[in-house]
This record gives C-alpha cells, sequence and structure tokens, in this order.
C-alpha cells in the first residue's frame, strides 16, 4: 500500500513539472540536491569552497553540496550582486570604467598640473632672471639671482672706478698742462684727453696778432700738426703757399679752423713729463674700467637671455608632458683613445 501511494505521488510530480514546462528532477538530482540550470540561468555555489566551471552552465557537481538557480550575469566572475555594483561574489571592489558608471573620469596627476603651468614664467624670466625657474618650481632660479646680482654689482663696481679715474686725468690736466694758459678751462671730451697724452702741447690756436689767423707753424704740436695735414691735403705743395684769397688756401684755413684747439682749451706738458706719465696712466686705467663695465652689461644682458630661453623650454616640456629629467645632451668623441702598453 505504501509503495502504491509514492508511486502515485512520483507521478503525479511528473505530470505537473511536464505541464509547467520544467525539467523533472532525475535520480542523481533528486540524490545530490542539485536543480539542472536552464538554457538563461547560470549556476552559483553556495558553499565557498566549491569552484565553478569556467565553461558557460556548467558547474562541478560535488556530493552534499547544494547549489542554486540565479540569473545569469551574477555568478562568479559576473557583473556583481543586485545593488553592489562593482564588488564580486566573495565582496571584493572592482573597477568599474567612468563611462560605465556615469562619472567623469578624474583628470590624472600630470594633466592637472600642465593646467596649472603659468604660461608666463618666461616674461617673469626676462624681467628678473631666476623668476620664471621660481614661478616653475625650480632650484636653479637662485643660480639665475646670484648672477643678476653679481653682474650689477660688478657693473657699479667699474663705472665707480671709472668715474674717479676720469676725474683724476681731468683734475691732473687742468693743475698742471692747463694751467696759467687760459683762465677759463671748460672740462673737453674724451678725444681731447687723447690728444693731451699723445702731444707735450697744443700750440697756438692764432699765431698772429693781426686781421685774420694765422696757424700754429710748429708741426710738433698738435695744431702745428694739424696746420701740415691741411697744406698737404689742400695745397700743390705745402711749402708754397698760395694767394691767400684762392679757393685752395680758404679751403685749408677752414679745415685749420674746424679741428685745431681753440685757446681755452690750450695745454702745455713742457717741463712736466713725470705729471704727463702719471696723466697716461690714469687714463689707461679709466679706460680699462668702462672696458670691464661693459663686459659686465654683457654678463646681465646673457643671463636675462638664458633664463628666458630656459623657461620658455620647460613651459613647452611640461606642457608637453615630457619631464625634464628626460631630457639631456649627449657628446660622443669621433676616436677612441689610445693607450699605450707600459
Amino acid at each position: 500500500m505504501l509503495r502504491v501511494a509514492v508511486v502515485v505521488v512520483v507521478a503525479a510530480a511528473v505530470v505537473s513539472a511536464s505541464a509547467l514546462g520544467q525539467p523533472s528532477l532525475g535520480p542523481s538530482s533528486a540524490v545530490h540536491g542539485t536543480v539542472p540550470p536552464g538554457p538563461a540561468d547560470v549556476t552559483r555555489v553556495v558553499e565557498p569552497a566549491t569552484i565553478a566551471d569556467p565553461s558557460p552552465g556548467r558547474a562541478l557537481e560535488r556530493p552534499g553540496t547544494l547549489l542554486a538557480r540565479q540569473p545569469a550575469g551574477f555568478g562568479i566572475g559576473g557583473a556583481g550582486r543586485p545593488g553592489h555594483p562593482g564588488r564580486d561574489d566573495v565582496g571584493q571592489r572592482r573597477d568599474v570604467p567612468a563611462e560605465r558608471s556615469g562619472r567623469a573620469a578624474p583628470l590624472s596627476a600630470t594633466q592637472a598640473e600642465v593646467d596649472r603651468t603659468p604660461w608666463w614664467a618666461p616674461l617673469v624670466s626676462a624681467a628678473i632672471p631666476g623668476g620664471g625657474q621660481a614661478v616653475l618650481g625650480q632650484d636653479r632660479s637662485l643660480a639665475y639671482f646670484a648672477v643678476e646680482a653679481y653682474g650689477w654689482l660688478r657693473y657699479a663696481s667699474d663705472v665707480r672706478e671709472a668715474r674717479r679715474q676720469r676725474d683724476g686725468y681731468r683734475h691732473l690736466a687742468a693743475r698742471v698742462a692747463r694751467a696759467n694758459l687760459s683762465e677759463n678751462r671748460p672740462a673737453g671730451d674724451f678725444e681731447y684727453y687723447e690728444r693731451m697724452e699723445q702731444y707735450v702741447e697744443s700750440g697756438v690756436f692764432d699765431a698772429s696778432s693781426t686781421e685774420g689767423i694765422q696757424p700754429e707753424a710748429d708741426p710738433e704740436s698738435y695744431n702745428g700738426f694739424i696746420w701740415l695735414r691741411a697744406r698737404t691735403t689742400f695745397w700743390e705743395d705745402p711749402t708754397v703757399p698760395p694767394p691767400v684769397g684762392s679757393d685752395a688756401y680758404v679751403a685749408a684755413l677752414a679745415y685749420y679752423s674746424g679741428r685745431a684747439i681753440k685757446p681755452e682749451f690750450r695745454w702745455s706738458w713742457r717741463n712736466a713729463q713725470l705729471e704727463q706719465d702719471v696723466f697716461r696712466r690714469t687714463i689707461s686705467r679709466s679706460n680699462e674700467a668702462f672696458r670691464r663695465s661693459i663686459q659686465d652689461l654683457g654678463v646681465v644682458i646673457a643671463n636675462h637671455a638664458l633664463s628666458t630661453v630656459d623657461a620658455y623650454v620647460s613651459l613647452r616640456l611640461r606642457r608637453s608632458g615630457t619631464s625634464s629629467r628626460d631630457v639631456g645632451i649627449e657628446a660622443s668623441v669621433p676616436w677612441s683613445p689610445r693607450i699605450r702598453p707600459r
């Protein structure tokens, strides 16, 4: 009677499963307690020790293990559990692409640094060497600051020394070479003091007290040398003067009047050769100091240019995403040194 009841119950279950369109439980399923997977389902192991077969829709059956049915995409290696996107079955967080999560991808640190790079750094370096490097956060800005300060200090020192020596030789000339020759002794230009360095005396501008100009005749003096040049340039024979009103004479006299030393600038180093030597050395020291000051300005200008180019190159490298550490200069020798064995 009991067997008949069991057979009836089993037959009823088979008929009910067939009517619902579900596969019936086979003997193996009844024994092991598993549910066969459907065409759109993937099995998930409830017990953590169970390992799923990587093939779709298959699982390794293990005696005594209960397998539950779950929709496809939520098993091991699926997209995640319902309500917990970005996590796998064991609760580990996984990276989800920004376009799938609906959030904008954050900018990288390098891109953010490029966006914050000031484009006006080269302009700062052009005005103040090292300023652009300081804006870019580079330590070598201190080197540019040091060179700039040193260049201007040297320039100020050399200019001050040149002016001191210039005042010295001007005062010496006025006190010795130009004393008692004119009441009014104005300061001349640099060429005037160079002529004093080369000639012992200037000579008189007009050697005659009569009307008209009678040039200096001594060729050892500066004015006498100018008159000799004028005669050589405009006269056919420098020793034979043409008529006073002739074009040659007038042209020579005009040449002399425009270049000869006037009475208020007259000088003479007669009986003062030692003072003239001191005058020459003082002029030489003044000229040397002025030349050094020009070189100092060249250093300052070169420092401005180098700092500007450096800031521009650093800015371009940073905006292109290239690190300055990756840029260098390589040199090669076209020959190999030969070492002779001893």
